[in-house]
């Protein structure tokens, strides 16, 4: 049996599991099951003892590219494999959304709508694309397509990964003695990178101090490696000259936070990347049938490294 939880697009999710697995069970939280009888679990954020009971449970496919919270439930048992997905249409999302912060600082958007507002006519010169040099943190299935495409339009991209990855048109900052450098030559920094343990926190107020100064920022990776406080200061103080932001320690954003209101932030609710459940789901069928057939499934989470 497959039990599927999502808080959203529910009914879609259980109608296209049915048409791409039409020999399996299915059932939908919160419809009473046996328990024993899982032995696979569809799942985005379940609830707190979602997985009691699922002694035969065989696989765990998460319905996204995160896993962090998966990873520390103290409901599922360690041994049993979770596999995420790679891609499901959410690299193109992500560079459509990257794209647009890019352009924004580019273009000056941000100088201009400000200039709207006091009915100013002013055009400001931009950088071209080879000017505009870009840093993306984390290199996997999807930082990988966002760090080539940004420089196959043009831009001058770097990428930085903890174990190194050689990309065409990308300059290649590896571990904790590339992170400093990669920085230093960023104007616009763009985070992808997993929750992990050793990337919380990593955007801190002295990492983000070694951008230039009237860099960037677009974090699209997770909310708890960033510095939210430090962020504000840097902003303040002229150091960095604007946000989009579309991940937070604390999601929803609270309604009294800065962020909201500080004119060089862009505020989105976690939307850079949504995953689209025909592509999901083609996915999950994919790596199920290759699970059964004794081969590894794209998307196997290593626990020990957290993604």
């Amino acid at each position: 049996m497959i039990y599927l939880y999502t808080p959203q697009d529910m009914a879609a999710y259980r109608e296209a599991l049915q048409q791409a697995l039409p020999g399996k069970a299915l059932a939908c939280w919160p419809e009473e099951i046996v328990a024993s009888r899982v032995e696979h679990a569809v799942v985005w954020n379940p609830p707190a003892g979602f997985f009691c009971g699922m002694v035969n449970l065989q696989a765990v496919f998460v319905l996204g590219a995160g896993v962090d919270r998966i990873l520390k439930r103290d409901d599922l048992d360690p041994a049993v494999p979770v596999i995420r997905l790679t891609d499901a249409g959410m690299a193109q999302q992500m560079l459509e959304y990257v794209l647009y912060g890019v352009l924004h600082v580019q273009r000056h958007m941000g100088q201009y709508r400000r200039q709207q507002a006091q009915r100013q006519w002013q055009p400001v010169a931009a950088a071209t694309a080879a000017q505009t040099r870009i840093g993306v943190l984390g290199l996997g299935e999807i930082g990988g397509r966002v760090a080539q495409s940004l420089a196959a339009m043009g831009y001058a991209v770097a990428g930085w990964s903890r174990s190194g990855r050689q990309l065409p048109g990308v300059e290649d900052f590896v571990g904790e003695a590339g992170l400093p450098a990669l920085l230093a030559r960023t104007d616009i920094l763009v985070n992808l990178l997993p929750a992990t343990p050793a990337t919380r926190g990593l955007l801190d107020g002295r990492m983000l101090s070694l951008l230039p100064r009237g860099a960037a920022l677009i974090n699209a990776g997770r909310g708890e490696q960033l510095d939210e406080a430090a962020l504000l200061g840097l902003l303040d103080s002229g150091q960095l000259r604007f946000a989009m932001l579309d991940v937070f320690e604390v999601e929803p954003l609270e309604s009294v936070h800065p962020l909201w209101s500080h004119p060089a932030v862009l505020v989105t609710p976690h939307i850079a990347a949504m995953t689209l459940v025909t592509s999901a789901v083609a996915q999950i069928a994919a790596n199920l049938q290759s699970l059964q057939q004794g081969l590894p499934p794209q998307g196997l989470v290593q626990r020990v490294r957290g993604y």
